[in-house]
């Protein structure tokens, strides 16, 4: 209930209104059964616009600390995060992740639609990085296709750091289903794994037209900036 008051009837129609937000490829999101929307990451407003274009709701696996704020801000957080349909991971590596891969597994054998950002984290600086395997084990292990998800220029509209968004026009391009269907029963190997990630991550740059950094953006975040002379 809370996800169709945001969507349809509180938030939506003011941010299409605002942000006069357009879609390519609507047509490639199934009308039933489950799938994988895996999408760049520019923005924290992705985890809103992707899901404002749709006519399905999507479930996203957010981070923990979402959910566990205090005060006013934290409420409102809380609030908002499970009024979307996102659900709370703790990413710290380990037993997490394995518990976070069986959270999206049980997501996708409910018939739904989830999203999930291969790159683990935002962009730094607008270009695509190196994917992170766990996407691939999931589809392997669903046995779901994947969609490709392309979002434009959200990073202009609220850049990390900024709180406030700019208002701005914002895309969204949905590719065709990839099918990974021949490597099932190989989701242990880390070559195929890497593999079927990779691929993922070539169409998304095809989309998205942003330059592809084999480096992972957690690791570039970490890079201390050159100083100027």
């Amino acid at each position: 209930m809370w996800y169709f008051l945001l969507k349809n009837i509180v938030l939506g129609p003011l941010l299409k209104v605002l942000f006069r937000p357009w879609i390519r490829g609507v047509e490639n999101v199934p009308t039933d059964g489950a799938a994988i929307l895996a999408s760049n990451h520019l923005s924290f407003s992705d985890s809103i616009f992707l899901p404002l274009m749709l006519r399905r709701p999507v479930v996203f696996l957010a981070k923990s600390e979402y959910f566990t704020g205090k005060g006013i801000k934290g409420t409102l957080n809380r609030w908002f995060f499970k009024g979307t349909g996102q659900l709370p991971i703790d990413r710290s590596g380990g037993k997490a992740s394995e518990a976070a891969l069986n959270t999206g597994l049980q997501v996708l054998s409910q018939g739904q639609l989830l999203g999930i950002y291969p790159e683990g984290t935002r962009s730094p600086d607008g270009r695509l990085f190196r994917g992170r395997t766990g996407i691939a084990r999931m589809v392997l292990e669903a046995k779901v296709p994947v969609l490709p998800v392309a979002m434009i220029d959200t990073e202009k509209v609220q850049p990390i750091g900024r709180r406030l968004p700019r208002i701005r026009r914002i895309g969204v391009v949905v590719g065709e289903p990839l099918d990974f269907s021949r490597f099932t029963g190989m989701e242990g190997d880390r070559l195929v794994l890497r593999a079927v990630t990779d691929e993922i991550m070539y169409e998304l740059m095809k989309l998205s037209g942003q330059e592809y950094i084999d480096v992972y953006a957690s690791t570039m975040k970490k890079t201390p900036t050159p100083k100027k002379a």
